[in-house]
């Protein structure tokens, strides 16, 4: 199974580029067609934050721009909330988050009476699950009781080829970084706990807006860099750097070393630019005093 995995397209609805002038759908237009040469795909996942405002025609630039590029590469498409998505108008254009190669809906949701938007269907063999991590108003994630339950009876029967997880939120982070450990997957165990056990393989996550690669009990954790802008690790301890240049990931499953990551550069020409630098030590301060809404002013 080859996959190409986006995250963090942070489309809005106006189609106007952000105050640092970022332009969010010229970055995902742009990294599309860098990766049209990548060849046959059997999977494309964008692991949420769709849209920057939750706004209906953001989802459906996002749901035109990447059905287009899967139809062509003849590939599935699978979409996940992230801490910037909106439920209501996330369904409304995107359904389970689940399309087949022809765009059709397809997948089965998990019944919600919070409206939670967590899926499963299957694709080249393989059964694809899509968690919904999002705490409105919070930059953390969290997975509900009810959602853990599910993913449980998932998974307690073995799909053909193994399970991909697709959510926000990751559950691993760069050791000692403060910024990750408060807006990662707060019950990252209690996932550990749920996947213990099972066929599932690898779990793709989004968020950081930086590669990283990690383990979740038995499976591999695949991070995958922003499309609409990567954070620079050099900046850190002391800051968070955001900088032009969209990125995304090729997981490769079903070969003997399964499973393979790498990522790809987008050739944005202002790659490498400062889009925003702020201080660790603001950016704690901000969490501290959130637990409320977000923060406006970063997309992460």
């Amino acid at each position: 199974m080859r996959i190409l995995h986006l995250s963090d397209t942070h489309v809005n609805g106006a189609g106007q580029p952000f105050p640092d002038g970022v332009d969010a759908r010229g970055c995902l237009t742009r990294m599309l067609g860098d990766c049209a040469g990548v060849g046959p795909l059997d999977l494309v996942v964008l692991s949420g934050d769709v849209t920057n405002d939750g706004s209906v025609s953001g989802y459906e630039f996002a749901a035109a721009a990447v059905g287009d590029f899967a139809r062509a590469h003849g590939a599935a498409q699978v979409y996940c909330m992230g801490n910037h998505d909106a439920r209501s108008s996330f369904g409304q254009v995107l359904g389970s988050g689940h399309h087949g190669v022809d765009g059709a809906r397809l997948g089965t949701p998990m019944p919600s009476a919070d409206g939670e938007r967590a899926a499963v269907s299957e694709v080249a063999g393989y059964r694809v699950v899509t968690l919904d991590t999002l705490v409105p108003g919070q930059v953390h994630g969290w997975l509900s009781d009810a959602q853990l339950a599910w993913l449980g009876a998932v998974l307690a029967e073995p799909a053909g080829r193994g399970t991909v997880l697709v959510m926000h939120h990751p559950p691993v982070i760069v050791p000692g970084n403060p910024v990750h450990r408060a807006v990662m997957l707060r019950n990252a165990s209690m996932l550990a706990d749920a996947i213990t056990g099972s066929d599932v393989e690898v779990v793709l996550c989004g968020h950081f807006h930086q590669q990283l690669t990690g383990r979740l009990g038995s499976a591999t954790v695949v991070v995958t860099p922003g499309v609409v802008h990567r954070i620079d690790s050099l900046a850190l301890p002391r800051s968070e750097r955001a900088v032009r240049g969209a990125s995304a990931t090729i997981v490769e499953l079903g070969h003997p070393e399964s499973p393979v990551s790498y990522v790809l550069s987008g050739h944005d020409p202002r790659s490498g630019e400062v889009a925003y630098e702020v201080s660790v030590s603001e950016i704690m301060n901000e969490l501290s005093g959130l637990e409320g809404p977000d923060v406006p002013s970063r997309r992460d």
